[in-house]
């Protein structure tokens, strides 16, 4: 049998690649094709809300890959404290923030070149955030809802809803 004719399995990252991660490091999955069909274009596992703090990685790692990255579009409500600009690489990153509550960050390269990524919220399980970073790379991805919603992932930020006993406003990650 040629290998034009061995049927392609799809690959997964292996285990090892999240068990010693350094201080610093961005834990991101991109798409690795020239067509971009999907919804999504990968995945990015921040450690936790401070942007400050976890934006230079990914700015750095997606500078490696895409070239330099000008803007970066967050949901203000998933996040502590966005500044509205950082200097990451000696390069300013302008910082865009709405309360969009879609769990993805959306990363511009040039002036009209737009990537997304889903956001897995830093409280996953590293089983659910690898399944979750494995889905949004598919081209035919789901959301980022559903995605986070059949991995187990859970929601990037609380979603406010009222508790039935008390009527009273609470907030769930879902």
């Amino acid at each position: 049998m040629s290998d034009a004719d061995t049927p392609r399995e799809t690959k997964l990252l292996p285990d090892s690649i999240h068990e010693a991660v350094k201080p610093g490091t961005a834990l991101l999955r991109l798409e690795t094709t020239h067509v971009r069909e999907g919804i999504l274009d990968g995945a990015w596992w921040p450690r936790s809300r401070d942007i400050g703090a976890e934006l230079p990685s990914l700015i750095s790692a997606l500078t490696e890959h895409l070239g330099p990255v000008t803007r970066v579009g967050l949901d203000s409500s998933a996040w502590e404290e966005l500044p509205t600009r950082l200097i990451i690489d000696d390069r300013v990153v302008h910082i865009d923030s709405f309360p969009v509550g879609d769990d993805t960050v959306l990363i511009t390269r040039g002036d009209r070149d737009h990537f997304s990524l889903l956001v897995i919220p830093p409280h996953a399980t590293p089983d659910a955030a690898r399944a979750a970073m494995a889905r949004a790379v598919v081209a035919d991805s789901a959301t980022a809802e559903q995605i986070l919603i059949d991995t187990g992932t859970g929601r990037t930020h609380p979603v406010a809803t009222e508790d039935p006993r008390t009527g009273k406003e609470r907030s769930d990650m879902r």
